[in-house]
């Protein structure tokens, strides 16, 4: 048995959840999420604890087991609590900041130009500038992890001066660069 899959849901004060086959969704105080999971994966509400049984122990329904049990889980976590993601531009990066525009970010990340990121639906944008941090906040766990990646990828942290936009608590390896004109033909 999948240990993760195995284990049951415990579902808060305030949230629903409606099975419809292979479709759940589940509502909350922060707002409401609809998967289609797999039909071979059994979901079942019993007042405050949620299962999910598969048919047999096939490898892919095996792997299944965990996963649904996990973006299942993921849901009820979502609507009630919700998930959010820090980015930091680091420090030694002269000139580079966040702002709000409206709902939307404006970054300033070192180019001619200014980016402009839209905030997609569900998803709620937080800037420090004091800190140099981005708030990422959202009740779909996999919209606000994309949406951090897409925000980090616009200026990833370089290695040699460590410019850039990184995870909160993420280290970048740095390297040495260049050591300076020695030997031959050096004066």
């Amino acid at each position: 048995m999948s240990r993760i899959g195995k284990m049951p849901i415990t579902v808060p004060k305030g949230v629903d959840i409606k099975v419809d086959g292979a479709t759940v969704t589940v509502k909350g105080a922060k707002g409401e999420l609809k998967r289609s999971f797999d039909p071979r994966m059994t979901i079942k509400v019993d007042g405050g604890v949620t299962t999910v049984a598969r048919g047999s122990d096939e490898r892919e329904q095996r792997s299944l087991h965990g996963l649904s049990r996990s973006l299942l889980n993921n849901m009820v976590v979502g609507v009630s609590d919700g998930f959010s993601k820090i980015l930091e531009i680091t420090q030694d990066s002269v000139g580079y900041r966040a702002e709000m525009k409206g709902k939307d970010l404006e970054l300033f990340l070192g180019f001619s130009h200014t980016v402009h990121f839209p905030a997609p639906a569900g998803i709620s944008f937080a800037t420090d500038a004091k800190t140099r941090r981005i708030t990422i906040s959202g009740i779909d766990k996999e919209l606000v992890g994309e949406t951090a990646a897409q925000i980090r990828k616009l200026r990833p942290p370089e290695p040699y001066k460590g410019k850039g936009i990184k995870y909160m608590g993420e280290v970048i390896r740095r390297k040495a660069g260049k050591a300076g004109k020695t030997g031959k033909g050096a004066k």
